[in-house]
């Protein structure tokens, strides 16, 4: 104990002042004590220095969090039901108690394994050419000037203003005619195309000092060097929020894998388990079950770079400053 009392890892330096802050001895509490002052500074900037504006503004946040919670604990209470009691006991604890029955049902009903690697290998492809693609097309609208740049730019925001559902018919025959349809590269090429990712990263290229690209160039980088080893890399937190984003819309992508696809082998994981649930009928136990499995990789994604999606969508609100 004596020796627990004495040591300085535990205690911090004696000789720190009274007031000031201890200096962190390590790498990792330096990040950590950085990653509390951003916080904090958030916080504040959010609700106020005022304690009593902070506490309601938190009490109000906690009720809508609460309240978003809610129908997900809901969910996962009626997936571990029993078919019987999710569609006839409305209770958080049901009286024959929890049970996986509905998850080994879903896994062992369908091919969800198969169906989970081409969710996956649509999403990590469509993502990784999707943000590359994105990122050279707002720099080039962002940081060059050639004719027709202003006409560009207005055809990609009208291009966002147009909704998906009304493209499902020309791209189906543009796949039919290329021999594609039943492919997981038609399932795919149509997902590339994201105007609005364009848009978002060329209203952030503009914020990036041109100072540092003229820097660049004077010390002999090409507009590919600048562009791959000083914009990029500034863009970290805004090129992982989009990768994110898009990462989200083809995993959850149904409508097009569902038109485009018959084979089973080829189905994403959303469009199977929509099969499967048709093949039992309403079993609202293994449906909950089949949107938890679904929405599961997600969550994990979120949660692994959650920072860099709040610091990402920070950033581009403040102009990439």
């Amino acid at each position: 104990m004596a020796a627990l009392l004495t040591d300085p890892a535990t205690t911090g330096p004696a000789d720190a002042p009274d007031g000031v802050e201890p200096a962190p001895r390590s790498a990792r509490a330096a990040r950590r004590l950085t990653r509390q002052a951003e916080n904090r500074a958030q916080t504040r900037l959010i609700v106020g220095d005022r304690r009593l504006a902070r506490v309601a503004v938190l009490a109000v946040l906690a009720v809508l969090a609460l309240a978003w919670l809610i129908p997900l604990l809901w969910a996962v209470v009626t997936s571990l039901k029993s078919e019987q009691a999710a569609a006839s006991d409305a209770s958080w604890f049901p009286a024959d108690g929890f049970t996986p029955a509905a998850y080994v049902s879903v896994l062992t009903a369908g091919d969800v394994p198969l169906w989970m690697l081409n969710s996956t290998i649509v999403a990590v492809v469509v993502t990784a050419v999707t943000v590359m693609i994105s990122a050279m097309a707002g720099y080039a609208i962002s940081r060059t000037r050639f004719r027709g740049r202003r006409l560009l730019l207005a055809l990609v925001l009208g291009s966002i203003m147009i909704p998906p559902q009304i493209l499902i018919v020309p791209l189906f025959q543009e796949m039919l005619a290329l021999g594609l349809v039943d492919t997981l590269a038609g399932v795919i090429l149509p997902q590339l195309v994201a105007p609005v990712m364009v848009f978002i990263l060329a209203r952030f290229f503009d914020a990036v000092p041109q100072e540092i690209l003229d820097a660049a160039s004077v010390d002999g980088a090409g507009p590919w060097r600048v562009f791959w080893r000083i914009v990029l890399p500034l863009s970290r937190s805004i090129l992982v929020a989009v990768a994110i984003f898009v990462f989200i819309g083809a995993w959850n992508n149904f409508l097009w894998p569902f038109i485009v696809t018959n084979d089973p082998a080829l189905m994403t994981l959303p469009v199977g388990l929509a099969t499967v649930k048709n093949a039992y009928g309403v079993q609202y136990a293994q449906t909950m079950a089949s949107a938890i499995l679904a929405a599961l990789p997600l969550l994990v994604v979120f949660m692994m770079f959650q920072r860099r999606i709040v610091q990402g969508i920070a950033t581009t609100g403040l102009g990439g400053q």
